[in-house]
């Protein structure tokens, strides 16, 4: 994808992220997070901003810092970093409301055609999860790499 970044940094498992967003708002810590869920092929993918009380992921803050194509494109730098590590598993997504959800739809479809080479992309509605189509409300967001990791 060719669009701004903000740089990551992540731990040993690359399961958590971290990054700053810089806008009118000021500097504003965000963690990414790749979450195990009870079916271990199935990650879930938390995403907010850092709560200095709890140390966790606050995905209801509104930072509105006017990066909000910077701060998706570096939600999927972290999601390619992390589905190459980790080629066999899903990763699940949905927003903490029904806006963040639609923003992340108008996010994979700005970006479709470069996903669609890389990820396998469905779309949820209800239990189901069928491929993903542009032009669908979907309830969540579902997405496997590709390509594997090449062994040396």
């Amino acid at each position: 994808m060719r669009v701004e970044k903000y740089h990551l940094k992540t731990e040993s498992t690359f399961t958590r992220f971290e990054f700053v967003s810089e806008g009118p708002k000021g500097a504003i810590r965000k963690l990414i997070e790749f979450q195990e869920t009870t079916n271990s092929q199935i990650f879930n993918l938390a995403f907010g901003d850092y709560d200095p009380q709890t140390k966790e992921i606050n995905d209801l803050a509104v930072s509105d810092n006017g990066d909000t194509e910077k701060i998706l494109g570096t939600v999927v730098s972290a999601l390619y970093v992390f589905l190459n590590e980790f080629p066999d598993v899903y990763v699940y997504a949905a927003g903490s409301t029904k806006a963040r959800t639609r923003l992340y739809r108008m996010g994979i479809t700005k970006f479709y055609e470069q996903m669609k080479n890389d990820f396998y992309l469905y779309g949820q509605i209800g239990d189901e999860f069928p491929d993903f189509e542009i032009g669908i409300d979907y309830e969540g967001f579902l997405a496997q790499r590709k390509f594997k990791k090449k062994e040396l």
